[in-house]
C-alpha cells in the first residue's frame, strides 16, 4: 500500500498489511503496550476489528495493552457499531493515549 496501513483508507483491501504491521509490532515475549494511531485513517471498516482484537487478546495476555487513537467520526461509529467502545476507547493522541486519557474524559 503507498501510503502505508496507518494512513488513507483501511478496508478489505489494506486490511492485511494493517494485519501484518500488528503482527510485527507483537513480536518477541514479555509485557506489551501497543498504540495503534488511526488520526490520519479517513475511512475504516469493521475489517479491521479483527486485527485489532487479536492484538487486544495478544497484548493483555501478556500483561500489557491496546490503545487506538482514533480521531475522526467515522472510525469511532465503526467501533461504537461492534460494541468495542469499552475495549477501545478514543484517545485524541498519542501522549493521551501513553497516559491513559480517553478523549471523552
Amino acid at each position: 500500500m503507498p501510503r502505508g496501513p496507518g494512513r488513507g483508507e483501511l478496508d478489505l483491501t489494506t486490511t492485511p498489511a494493517f494485519a501484518r504491521d500488528l503482527e510485527d509490532a507483537r513480536h518477541g515475549t514479555g509485557r506489551l503496550f501497543l498504540i495503534v494511531d488511526l488520526s490520519d485513517v479517513t475511512f475504516m471498516d469493521g475489517s479491521v476489528l479483527d486485527p485489532l482484537c487479536a492484538a487486544w487478546r495478544d497484548c493483555r495476555g501478556r500483561s500489557g495493552w491496546v490503545r487506538v487513537v482514533h480521531t475522526r467520526r467515522a472510525s469511532n461509529l465503526v467501533f461504537r457499531a461492534a460494541d468495542l467502545l469499552k475495549r477501545f476507547p478514543r484517545y485524541a493522541s498519542v501522549q493521551d493515549a501513553w497516559q491513559d486519557v480517553p478523549a471523552e474524559r
